[in-house]
Formats: C-alpha cells, structure tokens, sequence
C-alpha cells in the first residue's frame, strides 16, 4: 500500500528530518538512505519497522542539517591534523615542487573543526521518536487507501454474488432440453426406449454439469471475503488464499458447464477475481 510521511525534529546542532515512503509490494522490503552517523541505529529502526508492517516496499531517508557555526571552533581534530601534515611531507618529498598545505586548506578539511558526527546515543532517541511519528502519518495514510480499496472490493465481490445467482436457475432448463434432445435422438434412430432408460441417462448428465457445490463454496467463500474486509488488521495473505480459493470454484463451474451462458459467467467471475487478486496483494 502507498503512502507518504514526513516528520522534523530540532535539536541543539542542527535540524533532523525523517521521511517514509511506502509503494506496493507482495512482501515486505524495507530500505534506507542515513548519512554515516546514523548506520549504528539502522538495525533497530528496521525491527521497528519489521514488527509493525507487513507488507510494501519501505523507503527511510533521515537527513541531518548542521546549524550554521554548530561546529565547536575551540577544538582541532589534532590527530587528523597530524595526519594531514605526514602526508603533506610524504608528497612533498616526492614532488618538492608541490603546493604545501595551508591554514585555511587544513581549516576546510572534513572533519577538521569540532566533529562532524555526532555520537549515536545523542541520535537514538529523537531518530526512533521521529520514526514513531513518521510511522503514525504512514498508518493513517495507508489506512485511508485501505478504505479505498475496501470499497473497490466489495462492489467486485457484490458483481460475483449476482453472477453466481444466475447459475442455479439455468440447470433445470439444461436437463430438459437435455431430454427432449436425447428423446429426438433415440426417435430418429428408430430406438425403443423406455422413460427408465431415459431417466438414467438424465441423472447421468444431470451429475456432470451439477454445480450446487461449487456455488455453495463460492458463496461460503464470499461471506468470508466480507467478513475479512470488515474485520480489517493485517488480511492481505487471508485475501490472497480466499482469492485462490474463489478461483478454483469458477475453473470448476466452467468446465463442467455445457451452455455458453454459464461459460460466460464463469470467464466473468475469474476476471472479477483476478481483479480483486491484484489488489488484494496491495492489502497489508
């Protein structure tokens, strides 16, 4: 499911902002994009985020912008400084021509005044708080896109109940032109049969294209299709087996079907099925 939070906190050095963005996926990958300060919280963030969703594709920025002057200038990184200075004499013994370092190139250097990371237990905090509130605005857009996607379900599931209710009332009419065909047949073929015999050749076809149990599934199956969706919570997986389930009853129903009119529904309740198939799998 989609959605889209945004969330800023400030603190003393410098502004921090988290961003979450959430797209369709059948599973659950989550992905980061933290600046280097931020890697030793990344496990913990991804098993917040694992223990409360379950399905899309999750991208976390967190970004982390300095306060002009934020830097401590009564501090020199003296041991960065001593290596700067090493390796200007490395290369100046080979190159005796080349350009020395400077005060304002060794002052420019990263890293150089004050620090430039800050220490991880200072960001713990205030990053899972933000990831708590980012998560919040997420959940709720997720949850107005679910109730989208419930209405969308339901209209397809309603289409599927009146297919379904047009079946039953065509089997009687198959069976008798079914017998009056069979009749016709055994007349042309100066065949002298009894009504026994005809009975059991009835029954035999009525068997084949029975469907009473299929539609009965169906019906079981879409009753619960709605009690899932009113239910709500986590039911992505629960649609994805009921959707399986669904279609295995229409493939049933289309190839016992002999009338080009129960083919028909058939070939429509698997396209409302697909249909519902495909969203459902954008359904935490």
């Amino acid at each position: 499911m989609t959605g889209y939070a945004v969330v800023a906190k400030e603190l003393p050095k410098g502004s921090l902002n988290l961003e979450l963005r959430s797209v369709n996926s059948r599973y659950l990958d989550i992905q980061f994009r933290l600046p280097d300060e931020f890697r030793l919280l990344e496990g913990a963030m991804r098993e917040f985020l694992a223990a409360r969703l379950k399905r899309g594709k999750i991208e976390c920025r967190v970004n982390f912008s300095r306060f002009a002057g934020a830097e401590d200038l009564q501090h020199i990184n003296a041991d960065l400084l001593q290596k700067l200075l090493e390796l200007d004499r490395t290369v100046r013994a080979v190159l005796p021509e080349a350009r020395g370092l400077e005060v304002a190139d060794i002052l420019r250097w990263p890293g150089m005044l004050g620090t430039d990371s800050l220490p991880a237990e200072n960001l713990f905090g205030p990053c899972m708080d933000l990831l708590r509130g980012a998560l919040n605005e997420l959940a709720e857009a997720r949850a107005r896109e679910g109730h989208k996607l419930k209405l969308i379900l339901l209209e397809r599931l309603e289409a599927m109940r009146r297919l379904g209710a047009e079946v039953s009332p065509r089997i009687p009419a198959l069976l008798l032109a079914f017998q009056e065909k069979l009749r016709g047949r055994l007349g042309e073929a100066m065949i002298n049969c009894d009504d026994e015999r005809i009975r059991q050749e009835l029954t035999l076809f009525a068997s084949k294209i029975d469907v009473d149990e299929e539609l009965s599934r169906l019906q079981t199956h879409f009753d619960e299709v709605e009690r899932v969706l009113e239910k709500g919570g986590a039911i992505g997986k629960r649609l994805d087996f009921l959707m399986q389930e669904l279609n295995r009853e229409a493939n049933t129903i289309g190839a016992k079907s002999v009338d080009a009119e129960v083919s028909k529904i058939s070939i429509e309740l698997k396209v409302l099925i697909e249909q519902m198939r495909e969203q459902a799998q954008n359904i935490e």
